[in-house]
């Protein structure tokens, strides 16, 4: 047994003599944060990556003391890319549907948003209700994969729906007079007609609808939940979360 003993330190101190010497602070992995990037005020990718979600997403990065890396996916490929692409957790004005919840955990909600008509300026009475926009010959534009494209095709099957490929030129397609009305969420709408002043967003204090913003989080990683949520409960606490609103669509916006 001694001898077995003696063989087996023998082993031990041989492999520390060769072993490559361990770094006494690990590099932390990188924060994986997948977004489509093309739903400002939340996320843009327009002068590169920047928006509400962008800055709280760093923020929570720099409080984990890990390295962030943003990866690209679409609105109707955030079911399957969200696993695929590793991501840690996902942002860019993400709505709380009940779906989402097969493929991802929740964080705590941190805004709240809602449905609203854009359209174009001398057009607004045409198209302010959900009953005015329902009509044949409406023409009705969408943005593919998201709960966009979900509330128009459940509330206005009688008009013409033409489903965009992403969120960044769909505006155009209303001031070019190619669609008549696009239903998008308040806060969207506030930052859009700032860069197009062609278009009105429709009483955004009053929408169609109300729900929770929230950032999707990988299920397999409860202890990032945990943390993801009690940053941003601070954050919430603190009013920061507001003041970056603001930055964004607050009268004396500058983003």
């Amino acid at each position: 047994m001694l001898r077995l003993v003696a063989r087996a330190g023998a082993v031990l101190a041989a492999g520390l003599l060769v072993a490559p010497a361990v770094p006494a602070v690990a590099r932390a992995p990188e924060l994986r944060v997948c977004t489509p990037g093309d739903y400002p005020p939340y996320a843009t990718t327009e002068g590169g990556y920047r928006g509400v979600d962008i800055d709280l997403a760093r923020g929570f990065a720099d409080a984990m003391r890990r390295p962030i890396e943003f990866v690209p996916l679409t609105w109707a490929s955030l079911k399957t890319d969200f696993a695929a692409l590793h991501c840690d957790i996902a942002v860019g004005g993400i709505s709380d549907a009940p779906a989402r919840r097969a493929f991802a955990d929740f964080s705590i909600t941190y805004g709240t948003d809602g449905k609203t008509p854009i359209t174009r300026r001398g057009t607004e009475t045409e198209y302010a209700t959900i009953e005015q926009i329902n009509r044949p010959g409406v023409r009705v534009i969408a943005n593919r994969g998201g709960t966009n494209e979900e509330f128009a095709r459940r509330h206005f099957p009688d008009a013409q729906l033409t489903l965009w490929p992403e969120n960044r030129t769909i505006f155009d397609e209303i001031e070019q007079g190619r669609a008549d009305v696009f239903v998008t969420d308040a806060v969207e709408g506030r930052y859009r007609v700032r860069q197009h002043p062609g278009l009105q967003v429709l009483h955004p204090d009053q929408p169609f609808d109300s729900f929770g913003k929230i950032m999707l989080v990988r299920k397999d990683d409860p202890c990032l939940g945990f943390a993801l949520n009690a940053w941003l409960g601070a954050q919430i606490a603190t009013g920061a979360t507001d003041r970056l609103f603001a930055q964004w669509i607050g009268p004396d916006a500058t983003a």
